[in-house]
């Protein structure tokens, strides 16, 4: 009997709990159902944080203690970081979290901890798993399906990941690769656009990711060739002496060879 009510607590808790899901391509949050369950403690959620970077894998307590505290950790470091996993059990207990009967998602494993989630219940999982299946569609020549994925990639993000969060060392880094993933899909959802002849529907995203980027030298060529493209020659035209104004006003060079191959075909 007591086997038979075991097992159906576990039932209802998997039930339950097939809605928790944790956004980080944005302000960090954690959701059971439509419930948010983001801990309100900024140190709290800096650890939360990087356990979610690293999610079923070991994350030392001195990786914690670096990112919360640097190089200057105070005596108290790892009382302190123990209290803060204390606390982050207690929420996934408080806001039931946890999948099986054990609730036990939040693990240690000397010396430091696992947060244990299922495949695709972070964003983080969802954005690799699209960008993947994006770029094989692109390198087989698939450039509609390469877009399509591609763009549900980029959609996952709402803002600069970890918005709300204050990054230390550890959790920069990570944001930094992060960011820069988030590049790499946007240039290779374009360039499959562009295969597709979209031209004129990325006249204005390009337009925007320039000013985003204005060091960027692909973007700027990409939106000089679409510009062609359209007709809009003098429009090229104005991109590049832009572009090449801002990088000899901040790096002191000049546009890369291609894109001056580029701007000379322009003005033939």
């Amino acid at each position: 009997m007591h086997d038979f009510a075991s097992r159906q607590h576990g039932h209802r808790a998997a039930m339950e709990n097939q809605d928790v899901t944790f956004v980080t391509l944005g302000s960090l949050r954690v959701w059971n159902g439509g419930r948010d369950c983001t801990p309100k403690t900024p140190k709290v959620l800096q650890v939360l944080a990087l356990l979610l970077m690293r999610a079923n894998r070991a994350v030392q307590t001195e990786s914690l203690i670096n990112e919360l505290w640097g190089d200057e950790p105070p005596r108290s470091a790892l009382t302190t970081i123990q209290t803060y996993v204390y606390q982050l059990r207690r929420l996934i207990e408080r806001e039931g979290l946890g999948d099986g009967a054990d609730g036990n998602m939040l693990i240690t494993q000397s010396p430091g901890y696992i947060l244990r989630l299922r495949p695709g219940q972070v964003d983080l999982d969802s954005f690799a798993e699209l960008r993947r299946t994006g770029r094989a569609h692109f390198m087989q020549g698939n450039f509609a399906e390469a877009s399509a994925n591609l763009r549900a990639a980029l959609a996952l993000w709402t803002e600069n990941a970890l918005a709300n969060v204050k990054l230390g060392p550890q959790l920069t880094a990570h944001v930094v690769d992060l960011q820069e993933q988030r590049r790499t899909a946007l240039q290779m959802a374009i360039e499959a656009e562009l295969e597709l002849g979209m031209h004129r529907e990325l006249v204005g995203e390009l337009r925007s990711t320039v000013a985003q980027y204005p060091l960027d030298e692909w973007f700027h060529q990409r939106l000089m060739q679409v510009l062609d493209r359209c007709g809009r020659r003098s429009d090229a035209l104005g991109v590049y002496h832009h572009l090449r104004r801002t990088l000899g006003d901040e790096l002191g060079i000049d546009p890369s060879p291609e894109i001056q191959e580029l701007h000379r075909q322009l003005l033939e």
